[in-house]
């Protein structure tokens, strides 16, 4: 008989909690029609104490908007189920699709046998909570308006809690936001969601350098421009809005998308963002972000953002908003310094992409609720200059005349100092430089980015490879066999083939370098690297062919053999250095 009750309570109790932890789980997709909680209770008939706010009035076809539901009076609530549906109608279909945030998740609406994905949101956990956001982009629909039911506790819950009506746009003229968001950024994002304010074209958003560095602050580059008669103008400016916060303004010429980052230091990463830029629809987009290290920046929620005003005239992207946001970075200055980075480029849907160009940096750390004018400058980082610079030190003068000298100049200095003979001194000390060179420049870049470099292509693999074999080619050499040994002819081959292959990396790699630091739009660098190449293959084979032809065997005496080998060399040697310094000077211009 116990056995017989147990089989039957098992069962019982399984749906029982079954049900209780679907609840709290938010999972209530067979409710998505009715929007009735299957509590047991009756819907509470009072005004609910809880509100609906939309960020804007008006909506086109694609446009993205901010949701908030939120207790009055600091009520708080459980659970929610939230669904957009057409305004003035009985029908029960959902409408547009919905973006969760981490404390939400997405629900799949099955009305009439016609799935719905991701019309409706609502709770995914049974904690308590003040508020939350999440954003709706709506579909091709009139009128619409948000309904929510929300539960407090199991048996008190409000149905058919609304939002004010959201009118299809009819016309493409500027939408005022009048309502407010208050989401607090935290910095803990969630990649999946897109939090953001999208509006149509506004024409001519009005953006210019009048008041700066006297009302305003402005960021600009080339420095002093003015975005409103120059269109190659990329302007950030700011202005403290009384007791509403500060107001931003953005504009630059891209495909894509102009952000304006808040830094603790003039490296990307952990960095405080807001970002104007095209969505899927090509509709103007303000959007929040956070980047940590080096990877895509997280989207978060705008938080207090409003008075949002976009334009796109021929190309120019033109963004301003008001934000009560505080800026948050790890450091989190209590003094509100940081430096500032104005960087572009282009999307991809609604996310943007790496920049294509070196973001603008302000040269010092600047607080932007005090005016003041600043230039943005591009230059590279100076550890990766200097990586640079070691690079093509080492593998354009003294690897490159180590090994020529090795080569072809033993009879310049067949004398002997230490035992060993001049010229085989001179080779060993220039390779010693050339390999410490290399150690230096190849570790720069590890310090600078903290990491590995994912964005750089093959240029760090093949240095990576030119590094491994620089370092076996000296080991190799230190275990080389006596002149006279019977298989000294293999070290020989293995020496000079190794060489040749460092140095065709190295040269690679190079290339690929200066085709990173996109020094110039003319890519000179690049043709005075392929001018070098063209240079010292020539050396090479004029040197090889007259010795290998037996042309120099006219000169009657070893003096005058001693003589022309000392000029080809002083000749390859000025060569070199002519190439060498017009490629610092490319450096130093980054």
């Amino acid at each position: 008989m116990a056995l017989h009750a147990c089989l039957v309570l098992v069962p019982v109790i399984s749906l029982f909690l079954g049900s209780v932890s679907g609840y709290s789980s938010g999972l209530v997709q067979n409710v998505c029609e009715s929007m009735m909680p299957q509590h047991g209770f009756a819907a509470q008939t009072s005004s609910a104490p809880y509100t609906i706010i939309v960020n804007t009035t008006t909506f086109k076809p694609g446009d993205v908007i901010s949701v908030t539901l939120q207790g009055n009076s600091g009520a708080q609530f459980k659970g929610f189920l939230l669904e957009a549906r057409a305004s003035g109608s009985s029908s029960s279909v959902p409408l547009g699709t919905f973006t969760a945030n981490p404390e939400t998740q997405l629900l799949d609406c099955t009305l009439s046998q016609t799935t719905y994905a991701n019309s409706a949101v609502s709770h995914n956990s049974g904690s308590s909570k003040a508020k939350t956001t999440v954003t709706w982009q709506a579909p091709e629909a009139n009128d619409v308006e948000f309904r929510a039911t929300v539960v407090q506790i199991k048996s008190t819950f409000w149905t058919q809690v609304k939002s004010q009506v959201i009118q299809r746009s009819v016309n493409t003229g500027s939408t005022t936001l009048g309502s407010t968001t208050t989401v607090t950024p935290k910095s803990t994002a969630f990649s999946h969601s897109v939090s953001m304010q999208s509006m149509s074209s506004t024409g001519n958003n009005i953006i210019s350098s009048v008041g700066c560095g006297t009302t305003k602050f402005c960021f600009s580059n080339p420095a002093s421009c003015n975005p409103a008669s120059n269109q190659n103008c990329f302007f950030m400016s700011s202005i403290v809005v009384d007791n509403q916060g500060l107001k931003f303004e953005m504009s630059g010429n891209t495909a894509g998308y102009i952000s304006i980052g808040f830094s603790d230091d003039r490296n990307m990463g952990d960095d405080d963002i807001y970002i104007c830029g095209r969505n899927t629809f090509g509709n103007i987009q303000v959007q929040r972000a956070y980047s940590t290290g080096r990877s895509a920046p997280r989207i978060v929620p705008l938080g207090e953002v409003y008075n949002i005003s976009v334009s796109d005239t021929n190309g120019v992207i033109k963004c301003s908003f008001i934000t009560r946001n505080s800026i948050s970075t790890t450091q989190r200055a209590s003094n509100n310094m940081f430096y500032l980075f104005f960087a572009y480029g282009s999307t991809d849907g609604d996310r943007i992409q790496k920049h294509s160009k070196l973001p603008f940096i302000s040269s010092q750390k600047v607080d932007v609720s005090i005016p003041q004018l600043t230039e943005g400058t591009n230059s590279k980082p100076i550890l990766i200059k200097v990586h640079g610079a070691l690079m093509l030190i080492a593998w354009m003068t003294t690897g490159s005349i180590g090994m020529m000298i090795a080569a072809f100049f033993k009879n310049v200095g067949n004398r002997k100092i230490l035992g060993k003979a001049v010229w085989f001194q001179v080779h060993l000390s220039l390779m010693v430089l050339t390999v410490a060179a290399t150690i230096t420049a190849f570790v720069l870049p590890f310090v600078h980015v903290k990491g590995w470099s994912y964005n750089a292509g093959a240029h760090p693999v093949l240095g990576c490879i030119v590094m491994g074999l620089a370092l076996i080619q000296p080991i190799v050499a230190i275990w080389r066999p006596s002149p006279d040994h019977k298989r000294r002819f293999i070290f020989n081959w293995f020496h000079v083939l190794m060489a040749l292959v460092i140095k065709v990396l190295a040269v690679a790699a190079i290339f690929l370098g200066f085709q990173l630091i996109n020094v110039a739009p003319s890519r000179w660098p690049v043709k005075v690297m392929g001018g070098f190449v063209g240079w010292e293959s020539l050396i090479y084979l004029l040197i090889a062919g007259k010795q290998y032809s037996g042309r120099m065997a006219i000169y009657s005496n070893l003096q005058k053999k001693v003589e022309l080998e000392s000029i080809l060399l002083v000749v390859y040697l000025c060569g070199n250095l002519a190439f060498l310094i017009a490629l610092l000077v490319a450096i130093g211009q980054t």
